[in-house]
């Protein structure tokens, strides 16, 4: 990654491994992926107008669903969808829950590729026999969330029948899980993408074979994209830097907080990014204008907000 030095890189590989039960490799093999964020505590239920639980369906036992606990009493009010890839790629689809839960308690059914490995309900992570240029979880694992909620929304006995908009569909994700949220960004359903302390690599050889994903995805971009990153602290930062240069086409804004790669994923209701990815999913999945005040303007909130620097591209298009 450009800009990133050898020994940095290689200590953020080192977390990854052994998060996948792996002794780390030479650090020319591999690539600076998040480890996940185990941290113990209890789950929240949000800050939303609708408490949030986390499950795993039996009828998809590879995947965690965050949803509002009461699906009925959203009454008429069709629920987004997030599609969720996690940092490192990893199989833990409770890597971050407090964001997650975060998000659903404002009317969005989340879904993660992977178990519950991590806080309440918990089981051990298996150890991973996986090469480290493998990622656990692909892009077409996001997919397949995305097919079983829409089919259950079709599904007259299901709890979903009904309360789920198809035209409310985001992809989002955290460091090597932004990279999956970009594959699958191609697809015309998904109308905005979110990308945490994420950036796509410079093109050069292939560093994970399982996701290839290169500069030329940023080309294929149909709605729109924004960034959040930590500082230049964030083994992301000139990555994503370097992806807002190149998109021109679809309304884009990059967010920077001086919180390094970890990011506020394990703050109280997944901290700062959360409030901020909760406004632009309501304002550009729902047409919210007090949303989009968090993001528009000469005075937006963030704009007044010292914690926060925002770059914005094609306000035309808003």
């Amino acid at each position: 990654m450009r800009g990133a030095t050898l020994g940095w890189i290689s200590g953020l590989l080192g977390i990854a491994c052994l998060v996948h039960g792996q002794q780390p490799a030479p650090a020319a093999a591999q690539t600076p992926l998040a480890g996940t964020n185990n941290k113990a505590g209890p789950d929240t239920r949000g800050t939303g107008p609708y408490p949030a639980l986390k499950e795993i369906d039996p009828a998809l036992p590879n995947h965690v669903v965050y949803r509002p606990a009461n699906l009925a009493g959203a009454g008429t009010k069709s629920l987004g969808i997030v599609l969720w890839g996690n940092g490192s790629c990893s199989a833990d689809g409770a890597s971050a829950r407090l964001h997650l839960l975060e998000i659903a308690s404002h009317g969005y059914v989340v879904i993660a590729p992977g178990r519950i490995y991590s806080g309440p309900g918990s089981e051990k992570m298996p150890a991973s026999t996986l090469p480290p240029t493998l990622v656990p979880t692909v892009s077409g694992d996001l997919r397949v969330g995305l097919e079983w909620l829409l089919a259950e929304n079709m599904r007259p006995t299901s709890p979903y029948y009904g309360r789920l908009d198809p035209q409310q569909i985001a992809a989002s994700g955290y460091s090597c899980g932004g990279l999956q949220a970009i594959d699958v960004s191609s697809d015309p359903r998904i109308r905005t993408v979110i990308m945490h302390n994420s950036g796509i690599f410079s093109d050069g050889p292939e560093r994970l074979v399982n996701l290839p994903v290169r500069k030329t995805a940023l080309g294929a971009l149909q709605g729109s994209i924004l960034y959040v990153i930590g500082g230049a602290r964030d083994v992301a930062y000139e990555s994503a830097l370097d992806d807002y240069d190149r998109i021109h086409h679809v309304p884009v804004a990059l967010l920077n907080i001086d919180r390094g790669h970890d990011g506020t994923f394990d703050e109280p209701n997944g901290g700062a990014a959360a409030r901020v990815a909760v406004d632009w999913l309501n304002w550009r999945l729902r047409g919210d204008d007090q949303a989009a005040h968090t993001f528009r303007g000469p005075d937006c909130r963030l704009c007044q907000d010292p914690d926060w620097t925002i770059r914005s591209k094609h306000p035309q298009t808003d």
